[in-house]
């Protein structure tokens, strides 16, 4: 009587002969017990996102759904036992991921089976409750049965870490993964194991800004990736991915895996014997794995012990596949003679097919005792880090929320920028005759080194007033007259001269100092009669010192010989202005001396 291994072996050659009648395409690989330990937990974590808002999910909590997922679709009775909360909508997401994934696992292959069997294979090979306990791990086949050769001790004393059982699965699932993703590369489970093996700064960062990639243009991981270094390399400035696509920031370790894919594409594809090809395939694996390391690490054992096995596993496959055409009569398909790119598209078929029987001996094998070590911990035992899991790495990196203290300097530019105050530009000399959206004080605006020499302004001078000044024949405006005096009553002058000083260090941020000193200082003398007349009746000495300082105000403010005559307003606006009295003594040729630097 056959074992269950053998008939395990029969179920899958038979499946692999009939499924292109069923499936939609021929390389849809087969997920073994492990694997679909992992999917499920994966499911679960996605599960209790979309309910809760946390990825993540209990380990007990993922062994007792997967014994009512296997009873429920074995259709075994589950003995009373209640199910897992959101059960139904775990086992729709889990058939979902391996239709996304294009994978099947063993229990998807026993019910197909029994439809595409034909009448010369054997109707029943074994029980659903004898799949289940091999599912489960309590058949009789025990883990160290499998195919995995036991890693011989190194006599080298400075050994790290011992070789373990975990250590040789672990490199054989991530041997088995590179080889999965040239039969399927849709299958997302593969290129996790894979994408940071060995290390290539992708952590867990660049899986999520993958992740979401993929979901947005809802392609696989592997299109996902691929498409992105393709457009960066191969696309133009209209085609290549913006300068703020999230996957940029990983670009580097993303080209080296979709390089090294590559190469094993090549080999593939330029290898005509499948053995050979096999084993260059293996050979390639095994040289990144061991990039870097020692003939005496623990991980270098595993990893080479593990590359002979393979090696020696596909040369077996191929010479059995050999053998049974030999034997069944079945000459292999004639190429087209015609045919475009017909060498790429005939050579690496054989190769795919010696690796898919190679990967469904893979799905056969025994499951790991140890479910808490496979879920846990098992990404991290070649590459050295703590805590590494597939469900950390699907995990997203968590993102700052306004519960948890920001650090400091996060806290002061935020309050910085709260009580930020409209910042000033530097300021030119004409600054103040801008419009303030504030009020603010004169000399602020003005930044003279003392308030002494001007005095602060409360009221600036209307805007009319800069834009277009009055003609200066106009002097006869009772406003202007009220608002020359109240000026002067304000700014607490005492002569005509200072008063001319102070309004044209104010009118020189106008670009007319002159018309202003004009338009302030005449009225002010068409109101002043009485103090003239006053001083007009005094002394002989008096009024000789008067006529002396009009008429050297009157002959030294006329304009340059070179300029054309004044009309008769400006000679009559003279006229008015020998008739101001200054109250202060002139000194010997002051008049003189400011006519010159006035020139």
């Amino acid at each position: 009587m056959a074992s269950l291994e053998e008939n395990l072996k029969t179920m899958l050659r038979i499946f692999r002969r009939e499924c292109h009648r069923i499936l939609e395409s021929e390389r849809t690989t087969i997920r073994g017990s492990d694997e679909m330990l992992m999917s499920l937990q994966l499911t679960m974590a996605e599960v209790n996102k979309q309910e809760s808002g946390e990825f993540g999910v209990a380990l007990s909590d993922v062994l007792l759904c997967w014994k009512s997922l296997l009873l429920d679709r074995l259709q075994l009775p589950d003995g009373g036992s209640p199910r897992p909360e959101n059960y139904e909508l775990v086992r729709r997401e889990y058939e979902s991921f391996m239709k996304r994934t294009n994978t099947v696992d063993l229990i998807d292959v026993y019910f197909m089976y029994k439809q595409l069997r034909l009448e010369t294979d054997p109707e029943q090979l074994f029980t659903p409750a004898q799949l289940l306990q091999f599912l489960l791990g309590t058949s009789d086949c025990a883990e160290e049965t499998s195919s995995i050769p036991p890693c011989p001790s190194t006599p080298s004393s400075s050994q790290p870490r011992p070789c373990t059982a975990q250590m040789r699965r672990v490199a054989r699932r991530v041997f088995c993964s590179y080889l999965g993703l040239l039969v399927n590369s849709k299958n997302d489970l593969s290129l996790a194991n894979v994408l940071d093996s060995p290390c290539r700064s992708l952590g867990r960062a660049a899986f999520t800004d993958l992740k979401h990639a993929a979901r947005n243009s809802q392609t696989s991981l592997f299109l996902a990736v691929t498409s992105f270094v393709r457009a960066i390399q191969l696309g133009g400035k209209g085609y290549a991915p913006a300068e703020s696509d999230p996957l940029r920031k990983h670009l580097k370790g993303l080209c080296e895996f979709v390089h090294f894919t590559d190469q094993l594409e090549e080999l593939l594809g330029e290898t005509p014997e499948p053995s050979v090809a096999g084993a260059k395939l293996v050979a390639r694996v095994r040289a990144v794995l061991l990039k870097g390391r020692s003939s005496g690490d623990s991980v270098y054992t595993a990893v080479d012990d593990t590359a002979k096995a393979l090696k020696e596993r596909i040369a077996q496959i191929h010479s059995a596949h050999q053998q049974s055409a030999l034997t069944m009569g079945i000459s292999p398909a004639r190429p087209k003679a015609h045919a475009i790119n017909h060498a790429t598209a005939y050579i690496g078929r054989d190769t795919v097919k010696v690796l898919m029987n190679l990967l469904d001996e893979e799905a056969l094998a025994p499951p790991c005792r140890n479910k808490a070590e496979l879920l846990t911990d098992d990404q991290s035992v070649l590459s050295g880090a703590e805590g590494a899991s597939l469900l950390s790495l699907y995990k997203s990196p968590a993102v700052v929320t306004g519960t948890s203290p920001k650090p400091l300097r996060s806290r002061i530019q935020a309050a910085q920028a709260k009580g930020k105050v409209k910042e000033r530009g530097l300021r030119s000399q004409f600054a103040c005759t801008y419009v303030e959206t504030d009020d603010q004080p004169l000399n602020r605006v003005l930044d003279f080194p003392s308030t002494s020499q001007v005095p602060t302004c409360k009221h600036p001078a209307p805007k009319r007033l800069i834009d277009r000044p009055p003609p200066i024949t106009d002097w006869d405006g009772d406003s202007e007259n009220q608002e020359s005096s109240g000026q002067k009553e304000s700014h607490g002058l005492e002569n005509g001269e200072a008063n001319t000083v102070s309004i044209a260090a104010l009118g020189s941020r106008q670009g007319n100092a002159k018309a202003q000193v004009a338009k302030e200082t005449q009225p002010k003398n068409k109101k002043s009669k009485t103090p003239l007349d006053a001083t007009a009746q005094g002394s002989k000495g008096m009024k000789r010192k008067q006529v002396d300082g009009a008429d050297l105000c009157g002959e030294e403010n006329q304009p340059p010989a070179k300029r054309p005559p004044l009309k008769a307003s400006t000679a009559a606006l003279g006229a008015k202005k020998t008739l101001k009295a200054p109250t202060k003594k002139l000194i010997a040729g002051q008049g003189k001396l400011t006519g010159f630097f006035r020139l």
